[in-house]
């Protein structure tokens, strides 16, 4: 499947539904297609991201249409992750938060039991957040961020 067609799928799909959950992830897709057709790529690996389209079976129709989307675009910007580094916008910084409270955490309930857990949580989250920042920023000015 073409990235142009891809696109066109979703673009259809925005057009009918109303519910705000399936719009976001229509949108998202829309939006990461519509950033992969405005860089340059070689013909292979157009043609690797159009196989990997293909896998995705983005054309047969499912009763649970929001789940089946979802799992396609989270598989598909894994696959953009690994294969090109590309990222989307904020990508680090959720993780950074995400790994800064699991740690905060656990160094909170470590130092000190009565209060520790919660400081700890937000210092994480904090650092988590910080450092997510800075790499989204190192994303964006590689030119790996769609």
């Amino acid at each position: 499947m073409t990235i142009t067609k891809a696109h066109s799928i979703f673009e259809k799909l925005v057009s009918k539904t109303t519910k705000k959950s399936e719009l976001k992830v229509y949108t998202k897709f829309l939006h990461i297609l519509s950033k992969l057709q405005s860089r340059n790529f070689s013909e292979e690996e157009i043609q690797a991201i159009e196989k990997e389209l293909d896998s995705l079976a983005l054309e047969s129709n499912h009763r649970s249409s929001k789940r089946q989307y979802t799992k396609a675009l989270s598989k598909f910007e894994t696959y953009l992750k690994d294969t090109f580094s590309l990222t989307t916008a904020g990508y680090y910084t959720g993780l950074g938060m995400a790994l800064g409270m699991c740690f905060g955490v656990a160094g909170g309930s470590l130092i000190d039991r009565t209060i520790g857990t919660s400081s700890g949580l937000a210092l994480g989250m904090l650092i988590g957040l910080c450092i997510g920042h800075y790499m989204d920023s190192q994303a964006k000015i590689a030119g790996n961020m769609l």
